[in-house]
C-alpha cells in the first residue's frame, strides 16, 4: 500500500490532479491489489492479463475497463520511473476496442436451470443466493461482494447499495431471494464463519471475504453443469435483470434507478426488447395493426 499512497500524493500535489480523479485512481488501485493478492513489485504481465480477463466478464462496459487500465498504466509507469520495478507489466497491454454489440442475457427457462444447479453441493445455499440476489436486484458484482449484513432491511426486503462514485441506492428482492437469504444466513454462513466475525454477507470457503473473481468462478462452475452454450458472466445476470423488467412492461426510468445509472443513456443499452414483446405491443397498440 505504501507505493499506492506515494503515487496518489504524486498525482495530487505534483501533477495537480483533482480530488475526484485521485479518488478514482485510489478505488481502481485498491480493487486491483485486493484481487491480485500479490506484492505490487512482483506483478507480471500474465497476472495483469488474468485480472483483465476477469474484469471484462464483470464490468458494465469497455469504457470502464479502459479507465482501470489507464489507472494501472499510470501507476506502473510511476513505479518504473522511480526504480521500484525494472519491467513495466502494463507496457504492452492494449486498451479494449469500443463495444460493437450488446452483452448477452439468458432466457427465463435457462435462468431456472442455473438456479436449480446452484443449489447443489456443500456451498449450494450460498451459491443459490448469489444467483437469486444478482437476478432479483441487478447489482454489479463489485456491489454484491461489498454487501454487509447491516445493509439489509429484512422486514422490507431491501438492501442499501453503495454504487459507483459512492452513489447510494436501495434495491429490493422478492420471496424467492428472501427464503434463500434466510437459509444461507442460518446454516452455511454460520458454518463458514466457524466462530469468526465478518460483517460481509458473502463469504468464501475459508470464512473470509469473497472476491469478484470468486463470484465469476462460481457462475462458471454452475454454467458447466447446465445446457447453456453461451458465456454467462456476473454482468450477464445484471443484463438479464434489466431485460426481463423491460420485457414485462417496466419503464426505462425505473430500470435506470434500480441499476444505479446516473445517466439515462447508460440504461438505453438495455432497450433491446424481444421481438415477441414488440409484436405484442404493436398488435395491441397500433390503430391499423390490431387483429380483427
Amino acid at each position: 500500500m505504501k507505493y499506492i499512497e506515494e503515487f496518489l500524493k504524486y498525482i495530487e500535489f505534483e501533477k495537480n490532479y483533482s480530488p475526484l480523479t485521485v479518488k478514482s485512481y485510489r478505488i481502481d488501485l485498491e480493487e486491483f491489489i485486493k484481487d491480485i493478492n500479490k506484492d505490487l513489485t512482483k506483478v507480471n504481465r500474465e497476472d495483469v492479463k488474468l485480472y483483465l480477463k476477469d474484469l471484462f466478464d464483470m464490468e458494465d462496459s469497455s469504457k470502464t475497463v479502459s479507465r482501470k487500465i489507464s489507472s494501472l498504466k499510470s501507476f506502473y509507469r510511476y513505479m518504473k520511473d522511480n526504480g521500484y520495478i525494472s519491467i513495466n507489466p502494463l507496457s504492452s497491454i492494449r486498451y479494449p476496442k469500443k463495444e460493437k454489440s450488446l452483452p448477452k442475457f439468458v432466457q427465463y427457462n435457462e435462468l431456472e436451470d442455473m438456479i436449480e444447479i446452484s443449489k447443489e453441493g456443500s456451498l449450494g445455499e450460498r451459491n443459490n443466493l448469489i444467483i437469486e440476489l444478482m437476478y432479483s436486484t441487478g447489482v454489479r458484482v463489485s456491489e454484491l461482494v461489498n454487501i454487509k449484513l447491516s445493509d439489509i432491511d429484512f422486514e422490507n426486503k431491501k438492501i442499501r447499495i453503495m454504487g459507483k462514485g459512492s452513489y447510494e441506492r436501495f434495491v429490493f428482492y422478492g420471496d424467492y431471494t428472501s427464503e434463500a437469504l434466510n437459509r444461507y444466513i442460518k446454516n452455511t454462513r454460520c458454518k463458514l464463519l466457524d466462530g469468526k466475525i465478518n460483517e460481509f454477507l458473502f463469504l468464501n470457503k475459508n470464512g473470509g471475504n469473497i472476491s469478484t473473481r470468486g463470484i465469476a468462478k462460481i457462475i462458471d462452475g454452475i454454467i458447466k453443469n447446465t445446457s447453456i452454450k453461451t458465456k454467462v458472466s456476473p454482468h450477464t445476470l445484471r443484463h438479464t435483470f434489466a431485460t426481463h423488467l423491460l420485457d414485462n412492461g417496466c419503464d426505462l426510468r425505473s430500470v435506470q434507478e434500480m441499476l444505479g445509472h446516473k445517466n439515462i443513456n447508460s440504461t438505453e443499452v438495455y432497450t433491446h426488447i424481444t421481438s415477441d414483446r414488440l409484436k405484442s405491443v404493436y398488435f395491441g397498440s397500433h390503430p391499423r395493426g390490431r387483429i380483427r
